[in-house]
């Protein structure tokens, strides 16, 4: 199966889609047709040995549009070419529709003045004036009406092309509207000349005030600005594509037999060793090989702080190098880059369908030939009871002008478009259209414990001395035993003790014991670290720490015994701790009226030891990784839809088989490729961000198909002419252009007020910074920065690297920075050269 795109052109409105999506429907070996008004781009999923790409072209030309294959890029530069081009293209078309609505003008309003003038005793020229004249008024118009029939020829040239190929358009609509007004100011024009021939100066009359010139001239004018309006709008929808494009830099400098050499930045290759320098762009995705700095990855994570970054740390493309200069081997160019991925992502989210849209995509298949049908049958009826063919006109144009698939079409795809870009600002990539729509409806939200709610990496957070060693003494010990170490439980305890900057004891003799724990000889003394099944084997009596022991565990943590072979020394416990914002988060989630479920391996009172600490109520515990897809369906069963949140290989199919598979940009690509929505970063609370977008972008697709079939159900009776038969007004055909513009310019303001989207839990937490500081050397010193911050109201400190020498602080409302140099300077004693 192929899936290949195609540029379509010649489409106007809803029923332009339709009618392509029906046409290459239509041909053997199509599984899916799709068409995307907004991006003018048809998705077709087909057999490759059934049908040619020719094929669909020519299905596609059947229907009475244009047709051409999209190419794929193999770098975003030569991608960013036909951006350029399609931009430059989009703008000609601006100033072509702006040119055609002053013609249009120029000749309309004096047009407008001659033929309504006098109602209102405006005053015209003598040679205009009276039963005499009548000739010359109805020539005068019909000079002025051409020019503006000219400016409007697309209406005529697609509207009948369509017609004729049997998928009626919006532009059949205004064509056979506006010719129906000029066919019927020429017959007019010739009853006119045939009256003050035969002297009959009654018919002259009738006929030189319902000319209907100005009808056909104000109706092309009005929706020639509504079109040029549109345009504008429709260009602010995909801003979102051109700023990530945008953000790619032109060149790399590549180190070449030593020499610094600038080249394109397609022309960088994997294994490349490039430099960076403090405040360029990375180009590419790589390998620090050299060097340290800090990189703002906020223009693809939304994540303001700067991270930092040494010699083996991954790097990506597009983020900005703030510090140090560095030299990195490229490991990602071209389309294989993360910002090229994130643009696919985008690109594909905003080509795709949502479910809602379907009723609409029905409705405007038929939607044309039910209105042909209403004005065709509205004006018999009308010429029928009335027996004036000027009544009739006036409800048969009047139908085919305020009819707009248009607003139907735009609904939709407008509001995708603007959610899926304003997803991608903050670091939420959302891949279709049925999966935002689905996350507004979740119910249910499953997270993976290990790498999810948790680190992912194992900590310590205990230390229990039960002899006559201290605590930082017992965490000398553990850590210089575990020194040689590959256990994940041994290497935590070695990274406290590398922060704690210990000296380590050189060990004499180390051996693991599998399953057991460890046995080292240190400064002539032999010690075992391991679980209680160890202490057992050395015929140690644990009972005076049992207790301690079980208390840890049912927190979740794994407690390590130290002995010397004679008494336990004391306890290290070790666990995976929940990240920051977990409990936060799931606060949020449940005041959103979501229930939250955490999935883990852990046995059962471990997991839910942890689920209390985070405030989670349900528990599926002991889950297998081949297990976790099926314990996704069983909660389907209960009839919820249910979201999934992992970050793991081994998450990829419980994330397929979710409602909703939401994956953490820290996680596997096998992750992040089964998934339906991909987070940037790893912060839980872009969960929440998530599902608020997929909310306010539901809510504002609601509001556009109800103001769309609104627009239509109450206009098209009106023009009809139900008040009228009532002892109401008559709709005038110039009111219903104006109308049918304005419809479909709403639709699209209302979709780009999407733009103004904010998480509200960011604008609960909008404080958050950066402070350098000078003089932290210890743990000690890092304990005291904490406290005397903390101290101030509202501030948290999130964390203090003590190599770096800084600290990230954020709070619930701005803090006067008088307050944070008093902390860091008086109360804690250490210097604070800078805030960020």
């Amino acid at each position: 199966m192929k899936n290949q795109e195609f540029k379509i052109s010649g489409m106007t409105c809803a029923a332009c889609s339709r009618a392509v999506e029906k046409s290459v429907s239509k041909l053997g070996g199509v599984s899916k047709a799709n068409v995307n008004l907004m991006t003018e781009k048809l998705q077709v999923e087909y057999e490759a040995n059934q049908l040619s790409e020719a094929e669909i072209i020519q299905a596609i030309e059947k229907a009475g549009y244009q047709g051409e294959k999209v190419v794929s890029y193999d770098s975003l530069e030569e991608k960013q070419r036909p951006i350029d081009t399609k931009e430059y293209k989009k703008e000609e078309e601006r100033k072509r529709l702006w040119l055609q609505f002053i013609i249009s003008a120029i000749f309309t309003v004096p047009l407008l003045y001659i033929s309504m003038g006098p109602m209102i005793g405006l005053p015209l020229p003598g040679f205009l004036v009276g039963v005499d004249n009548a000739m010359n008024m109805a020539i005068t118009q019909l000079l002025l009406t051409l020019p503006v029939i000219i400016a409007g020829h697309r209406f005529y040239k697609v509207g009948y092309k369509t017609l004729f190929h049997g998928s009626p358009n919006m532009d059949s609509l205004i064509a056979l509207g506006t010719s129906a007004a000029l066919l019927y100011g020429l017959f007019a024009i010739y009853q006119i000349n045939t009256g003050l021939q035969t002297g009959n100066l009654e018919v002259v009359k009738m006929y030189a005030h319902d000319l209907y010139f100005e009808s056909a001239a104000v109706i092309i004018t009005l929706i020639l600005l509504g079109k040029y309006l549109e345009t504008i709008a429709k260009g602010k929808t995909s801003e979102a594509i051109k700023k990530l494009i945008g953000l790619a830099p032109k060149t790399a400098i590549v180190i070449r037999q030593d020499q610094e050499v600038e080249i394109p930045i397609h022309e960088v290759k994997v294994g490349d060793v490039l430099l960076v320098r403090p405040g360029q762009k990375i180009p590419v995705d790589g390998v620090i090989v050299r060097g340290h700095t800090t990189v703002d990855e906020s223009m693809l994570t939304g994540e303001s702080i700067p991270v930092d970054k040494e010699e083996g740390d991954f790097v990506t493309g597009a983020s900005m190098n703030k510090t140090g200069a560095i030299y990195l081997e490229a490991k990602k160019v071209g389309k294989d880059t993360a910002l090229a991925q994130i643009i696919r992502l985008v690109e594909e989210a905003q080509g795709s369908k949502a479910p809602i849209a379907k009723m609409a995509d029905v409705i405007s298949g038929y939607f044309v030939p039910i209105v042909l049908g209403i004005a065709i049958l509205s004006g018999g009826l009308w010429f029928f009871f009335s027996h004036s063919i000027i009544i009739a006109l006036t409800m048969s144009i009047s139908v085919l002008v305020i009819a707009c698939p248009c607003a139907l079409g735009l609904a939709t795809p407008t509001a995708i478009m603007v959610g899926t870009g304003k997803g991608a600002e903050h670091g939420v990539l959302i891949k279709s259209g049925t999966a935002l729509e689905t996350s507004h409806k979740v119910q249910t939200i499953v997270f993976d414990k290990t790498g999810t709610l948790t680190k992912g990496v194992p900590e310590v957070t205990d230390i229990i001395s039960t002899s006559e060693f201290s605590e930082p003494e017992l965490l000398r010990l553990a850590a210089s035993a575990e020194k040689g170490s590959e256990h994940p439980l041994g290497q935590a305890i070695v990274k406290c003790g590398e922060e704690k900057e210990i000296l380590f004891i050189p060990l004499e003799f180390f051996k693991a014991i599998p399953g057991y724990g460890i046995e080292v000889v240190m400064e002539g003394k032999r010690l075992w670290i391991g679980n209680k099944k160890l202490m057992l084997n050395q015929g140690l009596g644990i009972q005076k720490v049992t207790e301690k022991a079980e208390q840890l565990a049912t927190q979740g943590k794994t407690p390590m015994y130290i002995t010397d072979g004679e008494k336990v020394l004391g306890i290290i416990a070790v666990a995976d701790v929940l990240k920051e914002n977990s409990i936060q988060v799931i606060e949020k989630l449940e005041a959103m009226k979501i229930e939250v479920v955490m999935m883990t391996g852990d046995n059962q009172k471990t997991a839910e030891a942890i689920a209390k600490n985070v405030g989670i109520h349900r528990v599926l515990a002991e889950v297998l990784p081949e297990d976790k897809a099926s314990e996704i369906k069983k909660l389907q069963q209960e009839q919820k839809i249910v979201a999934m949140v992992g970050d793991g290989i081994n998450d990829a199919p419980a994330l397929a088989q979710a409602d909703v598979g939401i994956a953490i940009g820290t996680g596997t690509d096998v992750a992040m490729e089964s998934a339906d929505i991909v987070l940037m970063k790893s912060d839980l609370f872009d969960v929440v961000t998530a599902l608020e977008l997929s909310q306010s972008t539901i809510r504002n697709i609601k509001q556009n198909l109800f103001w769309a079939f609104f627009y239509n159900a109450v206009g098209i009776p009106i023009a009809a002419g139900v008040l009228y038969a009532l002892g109401g007004p008559r709709l005038n055909p110039m009111i219903a252009a104006a109308a049918m513009s304005f419809s479909s310019i709403s639709v699209l303001l209302n979709a780009l007020r999407l733009k103004t989207f904010k998480p509200k839990h960011k604008e609960e937490k909008r404080m958050k910074k950066k402070l350098w500081i000078e003089g932290m050397s210890c743990q000690h010193c890092v304990k005291h920065v904490q406290q005397a911050l903390e101290e101030i109201e509202g501030v948290q400190v999130l964390s203090i690297n003590l190599e770096q020498k800084y600290a990230i602080i954020e709070g619930t409302k701005e803090v006067d920075e008088t307050l944070l140099y008093h902390a860091v300077e008086e109360e804690a004693g250490y210097q604070l050269l800078k805030i960020e």
